[in-house]
């Protein structure tokens, strides 16, 4: 039986970082938290939530934990998250390495970061939310043969992130919709050199030539911009200021821009007047990914 008190805490994530669709991404300053309390005759997950989130053993979390490990007793946990749903902050993945997290826990797994990396992979997640959830900062990932692998990419201690985050959700199906069915070779290469150029200038800490390349997406923000106008607003704002760094964040419609707080403090005051559908908020990045604490 699992004595005391545990807690979790799993990073919000921004996904499809510039041209690294599905496979860079960042952890943000926003956190879904998990008390794994006593044990119980079934599965109880307390929150304030809403009705569409399971309080059972229907939860995500649960369900994840089970598939890990079917043999964990139930007990009764508290989540609190501060992680919109559904608007391309990794919602859903950090329910996932939360689940992860309990079954290493209380099945006593002693699973290593490659291997939570891998089970979140197998369960539903995708890497590059769940790469940056697991390791904190930026990482970027990929999947071989199914087996995931992947790498942190440090971020400058003094850079922050303006969030601007839709009032309303992008369906995911009309996001996928949205995607070209086909690139051509040419465009392909040249939009995974850009992918190349900036994981490299992350692991030199170019920043400046990485937030370039942040914004040289020709995968998915092309035709998914239509969906997001406020993306290019921000953008243009950002340029006017002098700053670089702005894209979509996973499928959207949340759209982040990269710079220092004083940059960004001027960013958001100046949207401000723009009259956004939604709200700006300045985060800092999350240096070390999903934590577990306990008190026995």
């Amino acid at each position: 039986m699992k004595m005391g008190k545990t807690i979790i805490r799993v990073p919000a994530t921004s996904a499809n970082l510039g041209p690294g669709i599905d496979s860079i991404g960042a952890a943000l300053h926003l956190y879904l938290t998990v008390i794994i309390e006593e044990e119980t005759d079934k599965w109880r997950v307390n929150h304030a939530l809403g009705t569409t989130i399971p309080r059972d053993e229907n939860n995500l979390m649960v369900q994840t934990a089970l598939k890990v490990a079917p043999k964990i007793h139930p007990h009764q946990l508290t989540v609190m998250s501060d992680i919109p749903v559904s608007r391309g902050l990794g919602s859903s993945t950090s329910a996932i390495v939360a689940g992860i997290k309990i079954a290493n826990e209380l099945g006593e797994l002693d699973l290593s970061i490659s291997e939570q990396l891998n089970w979140a992979v197998k369960l539903w997640g995708t890497l590059d939310n769940v790469a940056p959830a697991l390791l904190g900062q930026a990482a970027v990932a990929t999947v071989n043969d199914d087996h995931a692998d992947a790498i942190q990419l440090p971020l400058p201690d003094d850079m922050r992130v303006l969030v601007f985050i839709p009032g309303q959700q992008l369906l995911s199906r009309k996001s996928r919709e949205a995607l070209p069915k086909r690139v051509e070779l040419k465009t392909a290469v040249h939009a995974s050199s850009v992918a190349n150029v900036l994981v490299a200038a992350l692991l030199e800490k170019n920043w400046e030539l990485a937030t370039r390349m942040i914004e040289r997406d020709e995968f998915h923000e092309q035709a998914r911009s239509q969906l997001v106008p406020e993306l290019k607003l921000i953008r243009t704002a950002a340029h006017e200021q002098g700053i670089t760094g702005t894209y979509l964040s996973g499928a959207g419609p949340t759209v982040v821009t990269f710079g220092t707080s004083p940059q960004l403090t001027l960013l958001r005051n100046k949207l401000a007047t723009a009259d956004l559908p939604g709200s700006l908020r300045i985060l800092e990045l999350d240096p070390a990914g999903a934590t577990v604490l306990t008190d026995a």
